[in-house]
């Protein structure tokens, strides 16, 4: 049957991807909606429909190609992920998370927690993963809705917009990066730039549609990431004096940003092959460590797998300090922390391999051959290819590297700064996340939402950040074109 279903499609021809993108998004509707099945397994057989139906896979090689989708996804989150359930699980136990926010409390105000979420997130999303910034974010959004019981889907969308916004729009996170090189723009203009636009665009996408949607849904705590609402709830109950300093508590954050930061910073200002002797030189001072490669170092200490894992210590220490568990005790904690991380870990990984088996269908690329030749200005061009790709396969850095290839050679017809091209693609590489994309699930599962809430906030924001991104893009390049 499924042999004679894809020999049907093959005679479609061209319009394929397109029948492969219909099966799939019907699929998982399907499974997820109405039969209401388990996320993980309705994303499996979700990508497996999309490979059964494409031509442009091998039939042999559908389970095959899902399983290599997933294991490159989970390479990359398996380990953040995993070390997040115990930077959150200790955070949360030690009474850190708590301290940090009666901290935020006592700079901005009872009512404003939402602004330090805020912006911690747009300055930490700059030259840290989105996803990671979120795993460190999350307990603190927790545990200030433990502590004046209401206000999560504001803290929920003023911290997931921000964040989305810098590592969509300013360089040096990957996409954008990436951009840059495409158009040979100048790299100091774009972070300009990136600023200038993504700041309206993430208060107006966060604080203002978090407000909003705030008024219109609650969303209670639920258990999640190996911590309990009571756990949450009982911290509430101690005193300051009795809980772990401010810099103690915040050291698992902060470990985590300076250590991806310093190797962003190096390999954007000093370049990939710069040396220890380069930098020593630089500030005038003997020239040693010429053979010892920046980027090397860098490297492996930002790395996201071991600088979330030397944040998981960290927090993990300072939990162990505070409380009077025995080691035993101590390790059946974490070891919890962990199941729970794995089960989130393997649904975002299948969220990212529903998405890939959208892409080797080719569905992404047939959105952007027919989207090309319409008939709008070059920004607009740009930013409805990118939403289009992005809709179709989850993966803003595909939606951007695919957007940036078909531009590449239009660039030079722009009458205004480059930037605002980058601008226009990581706008509508932002558009829409849903459930092909990891991102979805990584708010869903660590925030502890369900579908039809992370519909509302997170899916809903992020449609926000697509439309004023791309508004903000053009009302700029028009009052500061910088051509």
């Amino acid at each position: 049957m499924c042999v004679m279903f894809g020999t049907t499609v093959l005679q479609l021809g061209g319009q394929a991807p397109l029948v492969s993108l219909i099966a799939g998004i019907v699929a998982i509707v399907l499974l997820l909606v109405v039969l209401d099945l388990p996320a993980f397994v309705s994303l499996v057989v979700a990508g497996i429909t999309v490979g059964v139906v494409a031509p442009a896979i091998a039939f042999a090689d559908v389970p095959g190609e899902l399983a290599a989708a997933f294991g490159d996804n989970m390479a990359g989150i398996g380990i953040p992920i995993l070390m997040a359930a115990i930077i959150g699980k200790a955070m949360v136990e030690s009474g850190a998370a708590n301290r940090i926010v009666r901290a935020f409390t006592s700079v901005f105000g009872e009512d404003n927690t939402e602004v330090s979420l805020f912006g911690s997130s747009f300055i930490m999303s700059i030259p840290v993963f989105f996803d990671n910034v979120f795993y460190l974010l999350a307990p603190l959004a927790r545990a200030a809705r433990a502590r004046d019981g209401k206000n999560y889907a504001l803290y929920i969308v003023a911290m997931g917009a921000a964040g989305v916004v810098t590592h969509g729009f300013v360089p040096p996170t990957p996409g954008p990066l990436l951009a840059v090189d495409e158009f040979d723009a100048n790299l100091g203009s774009t972070i300009m730039v990136g600023v200038l636009v993504g700041f309206p665009t993430a208060l107006v996408s966060g604080l203002g549609y978090g407000y909003w949607i705030n008024q219109r849904i609650e969303i209670p705590l639920r258990d999640t990431m190996g911590t309990t609402v009571e756990e949450l709830e009982e911290k509430n109950q101690i005193e300051t004096r009795q809980l772990p300093g401010v810099l103690e508590s915040l050291l698992p954050i902060l470990l985590a940003v300076l250590l991806v930061t310093a190797d962003t910073t190096a390999q954007t200002l000093l370049g990939g092959d710069a040396t220890v002797g380069d930098l020593m030189g630089f500030f005038g001072l003997p020239n040693l460590g010429e053979s010892v490669v920046i980027g090397n170092i860098t490297g492996f200490f930002g790395n996201p797998n071991l600088a979330l894992t030397a944040a998981a210590l960290a927090a993990a220490l300072t939990y162990y300090r505070m409380s009077d568990l025995d080691s035993d005790t101590f390790s059946d904690e974490l070891t919890d922390a962990l199941k729970s991380g794995g089960n989130i870990a393997a649904i975002t990984a299948a969220g990212g391999a529903f998405g890939a088996m959208l892409q080797a269908a080719g569905a992404g690329e047939y959105i952007a051959n027919g989207l090309e030749g319409v008939g709008l200005g070059l920004l607009v061009t740009a930013w409805v290819i990118a939403a289009g790709v992005r809709v179709v396969q989850g993966s803003a850095t595909v939606a951007i590297v695919t957007t940036a290839g078909i531009m590449g050679p239009l660039a030079s017809g722009l009458d205004v700064n480059v930037a605002y091209l980058v601008m226009s693609i990581g706008a509508g590489a932002s558009f829409c996340s849903w459930y092909n994309d990891s991102g979805f699930w990584i708010v869903k599962e660590v925030g502890g939402l369900t579908q039809a809430e992370t519909l509302k906030t997170w899916t809903v924001a992020t449609i926000l950040i697509g439309l004023v991104g791309l508004l903000s893009t053009l009302a700029f390049s028009t009052v500061l074109p910088l051509a």
